[in-house]
């Protein structure tokens, strides 16, 4: 085939084409001309001069709305107009080498893919929306994030499929967690408590970072010194009045010993030694019997909590240790039943938080039957997909390449649910005192507890 001579459409539809796309542009200095040709460029300038003093005024004022509504956009705007990487021939040449421009087979003529926004919620991150090109799919753009985070010279770029040929490139340009997450006020009565919106820490978007807890079992996974009784504190937390109202059980398993043993007096059991561990897994199973022979009897399909029927939460710290490679009758034992809470207790009011460090299928099997997976700083770029799901390293959940530092303990990942993206995260951080308040709230109000499996 005889490749025709390239042709190129005139500038002047070119401008007309982006002048379309950004009118602001062209109504600016319209409008500026306007005024000074109508009202002399005395007034012009004062007016100009008081919007200046009103935005200096509104920022010095209140700086909460304006970091929350007004800096977002400034940034935005500096970042898609003024940096080297998104405007016009810079970002033909980022897209040019790393692969992702297509060239017409006849002309010639390389096409470029669009930005059409950016939106930048936080100093350290900006989301770049950009519309692909005839032929091109979310995959070949996940493929090609470790060169785009080169070529942009970010820390990070994940890849976010928005609609049908539109994708959002998440660009991380720093650590966008450089201080410690003070947890907020414990609420004071079982009323201002929302299990169904657990307030955990902060994303990467400088949002607040929520998970539900009643009808869910998370699983927390990360290295030595990550962080992972950071995201069970702040779960705790939220339960602390209901727990002291008996509207919520712990069934606590904490072979070391040490992490969670503050919660020995309010826990309605709670085991260290390798038989108190089965009779407190295995004890719960019976409990949620128990609740499905009541909903069947009262003729009820969803579990509604109460007094009556309260929220069990099972809370195994060193979940590897129970499941996994701990001794063989401590492991037979958990195995029995552990399968059958993580399949059946969500809907029988039964949740499970389970922290471990190693998360392959030999140590725990059923780490697909948890509904919301954190991955925190990982020692091995393979157990990012084993917790949160096939392909979420390559979409940017890099917890392998977090610091191994203090300063970095609760940063990880989870996954959206709608958008199925990885999205960074830190937990809040309890300290002693923290803790020592949690337990003081709890206060657990009734005086019977196994004394074999609560100590």
């Amino acid at each position: 085939m005889v490749v025709g001579k390239q042709r190129n459409q005139g500038w002047e539809w070119r401008f007309a084409g982006w002048a379309a796309r950004h009118p602001g542009f062209v109504a600016a200095p319209a409008a500026v001309t306007a005024g000074v040709a109508h009202f002399g460029p005395a007034t012009t300038g004062g007016v100009a001069a008081g919007v200046l003093a009103a935005g200096v005024g509104w920022y010095r004022g209140h700086p909460d709305s304006w970091a929350r509504v007004a800096a977002p956009r400034l940034r935005a705007w500096r970042r898609r107009w003024l940096s080297r990487v998104y405007v016009g021939p810079a970002w033909a040449r980022v897209t040019e080498a790393c692969g992702l421009v297509t060239v017409h087979r006849v002309t010639g003529v390389i096409n470029t893919p669009r930005i059409l926004r950016i939106r930048s919620h936080s100093p350290s991150t900006e989301t770049v929306y950009v519309r692909l090109l005839l032929g091109q799919t979310p995959k070949l753009w996940e493929e090609a994030a470790e060169a785009l985070a080169v070529a942009l010279k970010a820390e990070r770029v994940g890849i976010e499929k928005v609609r049908p040929q539109v994708i959002a490139l998440i660009v991380q340009r720093s650590e966008p967690f450089g201080q410690v997450i003070v947890p907020p006020d414990l609420p004071g009565d079982a009323d201002a408590a929302s299990l169904a919106r657990v307030y955990l820490g902060e994303t990467e978007y400088g949002n607040d970072w929520h998970a539900p807890l009643i009808g869910q079992h998370w699983l927390i996974s990360g290295a030595t010194g990550s962080g992972k009784n950071s995201v069970t504190w702040m779960a705790l937390r939220a339960c602390a009045p209901l727990i002291r109202d008996g509207l919520v059980r712990l069934h606590v398993v904490n072979p070391k010993g040490t992490e969670l043993n503050a919660l020995r007096s309010v826990s309605y059991r709670y085991a260290e030694s390798d038989a108190d561990i089965v009779d407190v897994v295995s004890g719960f199973w019976s409990v949620m019997q128990d609740r499905k022979k009541v909903l069947a009897e009262q003729g009820r399909r969803t579990f509604e909590m109460s007094r009556a029927t309260p929220l069990d939460l099972l809370i195994i710290d060193e979940l590897g240790a129970v499941t996994g490679y701990g001794d063989r009758s401590l492991t037979k034992g958990v195995q029995a039943v552990f399968p059958l809470i993580l399949s059946q207790a969500r809907a029988l009011g039964g949740s499970v938080i389970g922290a471990l460090q190693e998360p392959t299928k030999d140590v725990i099997p059923q780490r697909d039957l948890f509904s919301l997976r954190v991955c925190l700083r990982a020692t091995s770029a393979g157990h990012v997909d084993m917790v949160l799901g096939e392909d979420m390293r390559r979409r940017g959940a890099l917890a392998d390449e977090i610091p191994n530092e203090a300063a970095s303990a609760g940063i990880g990942f989870v996954v959206k649910q709608r958008s199925r993206t990885p999205m960074r995260v830190r937990a809040a951080y309890c300290d002693d005192a923290d803790i020592a308040e949690l337990v003081r709230v709890a206060g657990w109000p009734h005086t019977e507890l196994s004394t074999t499996a609560a100590g």
